[in-house]
């Protein structure tokens, strides 16, 4: 076991724990008193300045761009014109991307390997892999060969519509055709594909075939997977794969670790994720705002709702802010013992701070309320849904229907 990291006595963070006895005798939350206080570091990533791209901040100003490229003399090259495309994609303006290609079309400009492969991302996204698969016969006709992208983004489009059966003939097409050799990323969204369909077994077997290929799984490859486990509380075969990473030099990250602690925190192994914490920690990994709301909404779901409310507070002592999901999360845990007064406080917590409170956070309060007798109450929130701009859903019509 990983050695615990010393208690920072002067630390202003520990001092504040005073007084709150489950942070004095709880494994779980001495783990966070040990910490030194530590600023949250930026995770942008840097892309670096391209002065030839051109400047769109937003849908108008790209559309207004690509408008202005058309009506000149010479017509720019294919290159431009995707670059602004590509933005586009970035905004999720699906749609128009397409527009914009037959508008490229219309003038004259023909699309490169690129484009093809933005545009069937495009159609992947809206659902119309026909068309994406179409877009294949484009590349022959002007003389292009698909690419290991091509594929891959033919393979995503599949997963997005939980297709994995579909994606795998076109697997076999891309190996056996000669077309492209698969990389990392092509095994990477097929074992998605997998886990997102609950066939862990098959995700397994596909990271065990990826060598054969010439390709060395990733982080990304054992993290989809270990995720997947832990959620369906195979936590033992989590553990299998975290040592087998570990044993090919894969170093684990936050998010090897925040799946294993919700792995073991599903199965109420309270003592394995302060392990985990301390483990972690150790090697210069620390808590996020989703490691918090996985023991939060873990704590809740076990009725220890005042050792929950201690992690929150920690939270915020670390300049960590809670977001809508640990609020509903603990909103949930004082909903489960009747404590309906303090579930209020939370949820007009969540209004007081700006947060958008969405249906799910409503049917947990109007669950509450039923389930305490409050029918009157219950209905009260039901009736504020619309003035948020929600539209009560299934589950609300069936709780105020079963009360």
């Amino acid at each position: 076991m990983m050695k615990m990291m010393a208690k920072t006595s002067s630390c202003s963070y520990c001092r504040a724990t005073r007084g709150m006895p489950f942070l004095h005798f709880t494994p779980l939350v001495a783990f966070f008193n040990s910490l030194h206080t530590k600023p949250c570091k930026s995770r942008e990533t840097h892309l670096g300045n391209r002065p030839s791209k051109p400047k769109a901040s937003n849908v108008e100003d790209a559309l207004n761009v690509f408008d202005e490229m058309l009506q000149r003399c010479p017509l720019p090259s294919v290159v431009r014109f995707t670059q602004i495309l590509g933005q586009l994609v970035k905004l999720k303006q699906f749609e128009a991307v397409l527009s914009s290609n037959r508008q490229m079309g219309l003038v004259g400009v023909a699309s490169d390997a690129y484009t093809l492969n933005i545009i069937i991302n495009c159609y992947s996204h809206l659902n119309q892999m026909e068309y994406a698969l179409s877009v294949l016969g484009h590349f022959f006709k002007l003389g292009l060969e698909p690419n290991v992208t091509t594929f891959n983004t033919l393979l995503n489009g599949f997963v997005l519509r939980n297709g994995v059966a579909d994606a795998a003939p076109l697997f076999s097409k891309m190996v056996e055709g000669g077309h492209c050799q698969p990389d990392v990323l092509t095994f990477n969204t097929l074992i998605k594909g997998f886990c997102a369909m609950e066939n862990n077994t098959a995700a397994i077997q596909l990271l065990g075939k990826m060598e054969e290929y010439g390709c060395k799984p990733d982080i990304v490859s054992y993290n989809t997977i270990i995720d997947s486990l832990g959620k369906y509380t195979l936590v033992d075969q989590a553990k299998n794969l975290f040592s087998e990473m570990i044993g090919r030099g894969i170093a684990p990250d936050l998010v090897t670790y925040n799946s294993l602690i919700q792995g073991v925190c599903n199965i109420g192994h309270w003592k394995e994720a302060t392990r985990l914490l301390y483990e972690m920690a150790s090697q210069g990994i620390f808590p996020d705002v989703y490691t918090f709301t996985i023991l939060v909404d873990a704590l809740c779901k076990d009725g220890m709702v005042v050792q929950a409310k201690s992690v929150v507070q920690i939270m915020i002592q670390r300049g960590i802010d809670p977001n809508t999901i640990t609020y509903s999360s603990l909103m949930d845990g004082y909903c489960l013992r009747g404590e309906m007064d303090k579930a209020k406080q939370v949820f007009d917590l969540m209004l007081s701070k700006g947060f958008f409170v969405g249906v799910q956070s409503f049917n947990i309060l109007i669950n509450g309320y039923c389930k305490s007798k409050k029918i009157d109450k219950a209905y009260k929130i039901f009736k504020e849904m619309p003035l948020g701009g929600l539209v009560p859903d299934t589950v609300t019509y069936n709780t105020l229907i079963d009360a």
